[in-house]
C-alpha cells in the first residue's frame, strides 16, 4: 500500500495521467482498491493535467509602498506571495496535508533528543544569477536573520540555533540550545528563502520557479520562468504578473472584466454571486488564519488584565462570524490555535459574549467613563472596519465606550500595526502550535503585537517545544492556550476561511492551507487548463 499511496501522491501532482496511474496500480494488484467512488472525489475528478504557457495575472490585497523584496521585510501578501511563492524557496515546504516536504533539502534526520538536526541539501540547483546552490548559501541565508540587528519576524524561531555547521558541501547540521521536536516546520518559514551568498537579499535573486524583471513597491511585480528550475513539475506558466489592489471591489472588478486571472479575499457579502458567475470559480481554504484585535499591554489602560477582560466579554463573536463572515468561519476563543491545529485545546470554556461580565470587570478596573480607540482599515483584514463598528456597538451594550478611528490602507502595517494601543490584526496562522505562538506571543518575539509577557507561558514554549511524549507536550500547549485566553492582549473573535476566485481557465491540484493562495504558492503551483 506504501508504493500505490506513491502512485495516488504522483497522480495528484499531476506526474501520472490517469491512464497511466491505472496501469502501474493493475500492475500492483491494487485496481481491485480503487473502487469508483475514490476516482468520483473531487481530489480525482477535477484535476486535469497540468500545462505549461500563459501568463498568470494576479490581483492582490496587501499591497504597499513599504513593501520590501528582502525577505526579513515580507509583512504582507503581496512581498509574501512574490517572495516565497514566485522567486523563492525554502528547505522545507509544507505539502496540502500540513506536513514538512524536502524543497532544498532533499532530507533529513535529528538527534534522538530532536537537539541536532542534520540536512543533506539537494544537489544542482541554481539560483538566478547562475550561481550554483551549495552550505555556505544556506549558512548565509539562515544567519541574515539571526545577526544582532535583525528585525525579521523569523528571528525568535531561530533563536534556539546554537551553531550552524558546515559539514560538507552539501551537508550542514543545526545545533540547537534545546530540542525542538518540530524543527523542520520552522525552516519552512516563508521568511527563510535561500539566496546566494554574494546576495544583500534586495535584488530579488533566489531559486524559484520565476525570475523578477520589475519590482515596484505596493504597485506591480513581473516575473518570468526560470528555465533551470530544479522542480520539473512546478512553475507551469511563462509569467508571472502582480498587482496590487487593495480595495476588494476593484479586485472583484477586475475578475470579473478578465483584467485578471486571480484573486484573495474575495468580498464575503458577495461571494455568493461569484459563485453563481460563469467563468468564475470560488476556492475556500479552512485553515489557520485569524483576525485578532491587539491592545499593547505596556500601555495604560490595556496593561490591566481587567481592561482586557472587559473588552474579551463585550464582543459578540457569533454575531461577528455570522454578519461579516457570512459564516465562512468559526469563533475564536482568545487564543490563535485554530481547531484544525494537532494541539488544539477543544476542552477550553468557550468565552461567550456577556454584557454583565464586563461590566463586572471595567468596574474593577476604574475606568468605567474611559473611551477605548481602536484603529482599523480593510488593510487590517477584509470586513475590519465593519467588524469594528459592530464591536462598538455590542460593547456600548456593556457599557463600554469604544471610538473607531479609520486609519488608510496604504502603510497600516507600518505606521498603525504595533504602533497604536489597539488596532485590527490578520494573522495567516502557522503550521505549528510553536511556530504561532514563537512568532507573536513570546517575550521577545519581533511580532509580539501586544507587547505582552508572561513568565509562565514563555517556560512552557521552551519547555513544550522540547517535549517528545505527545500527551505531555498537549498538556503544555493547552496551559498556554489558556493562559493567552485569560491573560494576553489579543482578542480573538474568529477564524476565517481564506476565499480566492479564478477565471475557469486556471486549475490546481489538492491546495494547501497553511497560508492563503495554496501557501503562497499559486503562481508555482498552478496552471491554465487551456
Amino acid at each position: 500500500m506504501i508504493r500505490l499511496e506513491a502512485l495516488k501522491r504522483m497522480f495528484l501532482d499531476g506526474k501520472l495521467s490517469r491512464r497511466e496511474f491505472m496501469g502501474r496500480a493493475a500492475a500492483l494488484g491494487a485496481t481491485a482498491a480503487l473502487s469508483q467512488s475514490l476516482f468520483a472525489s473531487p481530489l480525482f475528478a477535477e484535476t486535469p493535467q497540468p500545462r505549461r504557457g500563459g501568463r498568470l495575472r494576479i490581483g492582490i490585497s496587501g499591497a504597499s509602498t513599504t513593501d520590501s523584496i528582502d525577505p526579513a521585510g515580507a509583512f504582507d501578501m503581496m512581498s509574501q506571495t512574490l517572495i516565497y511563492g514566485t522567486l523563492g524557496n525554502s528547505l522545507v515546504e509544507i505539502d496540502h496535508e500540513n506536513k514538512p516536504r524536502p524543497e532544498l533539502a532533499e532530507s533529513w534526520d535529528s538527534s534522538p533528543d530532536a537537539k541536532i538536526w542534520n540536512f543533506k541539501l539537494r544537489k544542482g540547483v541554481e539560483f538566478h544569477n547562475g550561481k550554483t546552490m551549495d552550505a555556505d548559501d544556506v549558512i548565509h541565508s539562515i544567519n541574515h536573520h539571526r545577526g544582532e540587528d535583525s528585525k525579521s519576524p523569523a528571528k525568535v524561531m531561530l533563536e534556539s540555533i546554537e551553531e550552524i555547521k558546515k559539514e560538507d558541501k552539501y551537508s550542514i547540521s543545526f545545533v540547537l540550545k534545546s530540542p525542538n521536536a518540530d524543527f523542520p516546520y520552522v525552516l519552512s518559514d516563508y521568511h527563510l528563502v535561500i539566496a546566494p551568498v554574494s546576495s544583500d537579499f534586495k535584488d530579488g535573486i533566489f531559486s524559484g520557479g520565476y525570475i523578477l524583471q520589475k519590482f515596484e513597491p505596493g504597485v506591480r511585480s513581473f516575473a518570468t520562468r526560470n528555465p533551470n528550475y530544479f522542480k520539473s513539475d512546478r512553475a507551469f506558466f511563462d509569467e508571472i504578473e502582480s498587482v496590487g489592489i487593495n480595495d476588494v471591489n476593484a479586485r472583484t472588478n477586475a475578475l470579473k472584466t478578465g483584467q485578471i486571472d486571480l484573486m484573495n479575499q474575495c468580498e464575503l457579502k458577495t461571494v455568493h454571486l461569484f459563485k453563481r458567475m460563469k467563468g468564475i470559480q470560488v476556492i475556500r481554504q479552512d485553515g489557520f488564519k485569524h483576525y485578532t484585535f491587539a491592545m499593547q499591554c505596556n500601555t495604560a489602560p490595556y496593561d490591566n488584565n481587567d481592561v482586557r477582560l472587559a473588552l474579551k466579554y463585550g464582543i459578540d463573536r457569533e454575531q461577528m462570524v455570522k454578519t461579516i463572515l457570512r459564516g465562512y468561519g468559526s469563533i475564536g476563543n482568545d487564543h490563535p490555535i485554530s481547531a484544525a491545529s494537532r494541539f488544539y485545546a477543544s476542552e477550553l470554556p468557550q468565552r461567550q459574549y456577556d454584557p454583565d461580565k464586563a461590566k463586572f470587570h471595567l468596574k474593577k478596573a476604574g475606568i468605567a467613563e474611559t473611551t477605548f480607540k481602536l484603529h482599523a482599515a480593510e488593510a487590517g483584514f477584509v470586513g475590519a472596519i465593519d467588524a469594528a463598528v459592530m464591536y462598538k456597538e455590542s460593547a456600548a451594550r456593556a457599557g463600554i465606550n469604544i471610538d473607531v478611528v479609520r486609519e488608510p490602507n496604504d502603510g497600516y502595517w507600518s505606521n498603525v500595526w504595533m504602533k497604536k494601543p489597539w488596532c485590527a490584526v490578520f494573522w495567516g496562522g502557522r503550521p505549528t502550535e510553536d511556530m504561532m505562538f514563537s512568532t507573536a506571543y513570546a517575550a521577545d518575539a519581533a511580532w509580539n503585537d501586544t507587547s505582552w509577557q508572561h513568565k509562565r507561558f514563555n517556560e512552557l514554549l521552551v519547555a513544550a517545544r522540547g517535549e517528545l511524549d505527545e500527551p505531555k507536550r498537549r498538556a503544555m500547549y493547552v496551559e498556554m492556550q489558556s493562559i493567552v485566553r485569560d491573560e494576553g492582549g489579543v482578542i480573538v473573535p474568529m477564524f476565517a476561511a481564506d476565499l480566492a476566485a479564478t477565471s475557469d481557465k486556471v486549475a490546481h491540484g489538492p491546495v494547501a492551507a497553511n497560508w492563503e493562495l495554496d501557501g503562497f504558492r499559486a503562481p508555482e503551483r498552478w496552471w491554465f487548463k487551456s
